[in-house]
């Protein structure tokens, strides 16, 4: 059986978790407390760079949510997550790395905000806005008129930035400049995958004393 090594207020786990969801694969999660837990010595036996999340499928093991993916769509080919038209499939692929290169790095300024720590630097926190902004309009224009990024039916794109962008009112930016963004995010959040891995309220808060201990170190 497929066996995820995950945490659940990890977007990096969730893309992946997703994943198995809509394809509808039996798999076994296993949580990684990041108090120690990625440090253990059978967890660096499985990725020696600590990071999260690792998928071991019958012995073999991969590292990297996206060739997590990519492995998971190759192996699992139905319902196919992929596009078959050359530009649809580019489209797919700029929105992961976008997602993965642009936008996340500059949400990670909210992240005090997101888990109830404090209020953010001012001054990073604007950066991102107008960084976030950019990558917006971006997205914005590549959706189109379908309902999915360069599809018909769900993608990886949706995987990745689509655990992503729905995090972004709940800190403070609107997406009410994105019609067809937001009409996306909400098509997103109403499927199951998404309800199931949603982060609770006990996953935040099991993180957010985690945070404060190294605080106060």
């Amino acid at each position: 059986m497929l066996k995820l090594y995950q945490t659940p207020i990890s977007p990096n786990s969730r893309r992946v978790w997703v994943v198995l969801l809509e394809k509808n694969l039996e798999f076994e999660l296993v949580e990684i407390k990041l108090d120690g837990d990625q440090m253990q010595p059978e967890y660096l036996a499985l990725n020696p760079f600590h990071h999260i999340p690792v998928l071991v499928d019958d012995g073999f093991t991969i590292v990297e949510s996206l060739a997590i993916l990519d492995y998971l769509e190759a192996k699992y080919p139905t319902p196919a997550m992929l596009p078959a038209d050359v530009k649809d499939l580019a489209t797919v692929r700029m929105i992961e790395m976008v997602a993965v290169n642009e936008l996340l790095p500059a949400l990670n300024a909210f992240f005090p905000i997101f888990l109830g720590l404090s209020a953010g630097e001012p001054e990073k926190i604007e950066q991102s806005k107008q960084k976030i902004s950019v990558v917006l309009k971006f997205l914005e224009s590549l959706l189109g008129d379908r309902p999915y990024f360069g599809s018909e039916s769900l993608t990886l794109a949706e995987a990745v930035a689509g655990t992503i962008v729905p995090v972004l009112p709940r800190v403070g930016v609107s997406l009410s400049e994105y019609p067809k963004l937001s009409a996306w995010c909400d098509r997103l959040i109403e499927r199951p995958a998404w309800q199931t891995s949603e982060p609770t309220p006990e996953n935040i808060e099991a993180f957010k004393t985690i945070v404060l201990a190294r605080m106060a170190r």
